[in-house]
């Protein structure tokens, strides 16, 4: 079986979590993984066979790569992905994409140009439940859409600390960046397109530089509106826990990592739906994976990117330029907040 040449740029939390997925992948042979904290690395030395380099450059210079995994502070991510692209290797880059969109605009045009394949971290793409309700919207099951909603909370930030790069605007922290880009992700792939925010309100609860809610109103290319609600201080839950609620002029759907649970007014029998409520679980959508850590779709994201990566075709899934439309509606989403 052929086998497919990776390193990893990054090596906190996710970009961990990334390695052992990585390590564990029959089609992958893990070359070398590079990082700022020698702790980290010497850890690596002493008890993995990986090759470590705290220079990126020259780990990318020195090994015969297939792939890259960059996950690494969002400031970084232009310069270190750039920098794979010309060497003509396939990346997988964690979210969110850039900072500034003039970055992404000429990733996406690099990557596309050397047809290499490219994939961001949105890992919610790869849920089942969510899959689900883009499927039943795409059905027009619920009818004409009225409204949405897109939610996360979660505990992330919650007490006055020191600073961070999470605290930096600069270097994509805040909860703008790094936690609603998954709900922003989330309405533009399964709901539709934002087109305009209507109304936002950036809130600092513990944080002293950067926002720890989100609270936006947006209407979409198809001229639904909805809201975005999203708050990283919120101690009332155990991890991130992320919602899409659209109401139609037939019913109304509720949507999480875990369950779906769809209102009709009247029965459908095409999708053997009951009148009133149906709720269906996560078990009966999950996409398999050989590998779990933390939830299958981390494994199934890293399974579609070497999938894609073997076959040498780009999947249709979080590619750079739909991360690039989600990097745009974050910088209106900032632009409109200057309003207030």
């Amino acid at each position: 079986m052929t086998t497919y040449n990776g390193a990893i740029i990054g090596l906190g939390k996710m970009g961990l979590s990334h390695t052992s997925i990585i390590g564990a992948h029959p089609k992958v042979n893990l070359l070398a993984v590079c990082d700022s904290s020698s702790l980290v690395l010497d850890a690596f030395k002493k008890f993995t066979r990986v090759k470590t380099y705290s220079d990126y450059k020259k780990m990318i210079d020195n090994e015969a790569l297939d792939f890259v995994f960059v996950a690494t502070p969002t400031k970084y991510h232009y310069p270190m992905v750039k920098y794979a692209l010309e060497k003509g290797i396939s990346v997988f880059c964690e979210k969110p994409f850039t900072l500034y969109s003039w970055q992404g605009k000429e990733l996406v045009e690099m990557a596309t140009s050397k047809n290499l394949v490219n994939q961001v971290g949105f890992h919610n793409q790869f849920i089942g439940t969510f899959r689900e309700l883009k499927r039943l919207l795409q059905q027009n099951t619920i009818g004409e859409l009225v409204h949405f909603s897109g939610e996360a909370y979660g505990p992330v930030v919650t007490k006055e600390k020191g600073s961070t790069w999470r605290s930096n605007p600069e270097e994509g922290g805040g909860c703008l960046y790094d936690y609603a880009s998954h709900v922003i992700n989330l309405i533009q792939e399964v709901i539709g397109q934002p087109e305009q925010i209507l109304g936002t309100l950036l809130k600092s609860i513990y944080s002293k530089g950067v926002e720890d809610a989100v609270y936006s109103l947006m209407k979409l290319k198809s001229g639904v509106t909805g809201t975005l609600l999203v708050n990283w201080s919120d101690e009332t839950y155990r991890k991130m826990a992320t919602s899409l609620t659209v109401q139609g002029k037939k019913g109304k759907i509720i949507c999480d990592a875990t369950e779906i649970k769809i209102f009709l007014k009247e029965p459908l029998v095409s999708e053997n739906l009951d009148k009133g409520w149906t709720i269906k679980y996560i078990t009966d959508f999950a996409i398999p994976v050989d590998f779990y850590l933390r939830g299958e779709e981390y494994s199934a994201q890293i399974d579609y990117f070497i999938d894609c990566v073997e076959n040498k075709k780009q999947g249709q899934y979080n590619t750079f330029g739909q991360a690039l439309l989600t990097d745009l509606t974050i910088e209106m989403i900032i632009e409109n907040s200057k309003k207030n």
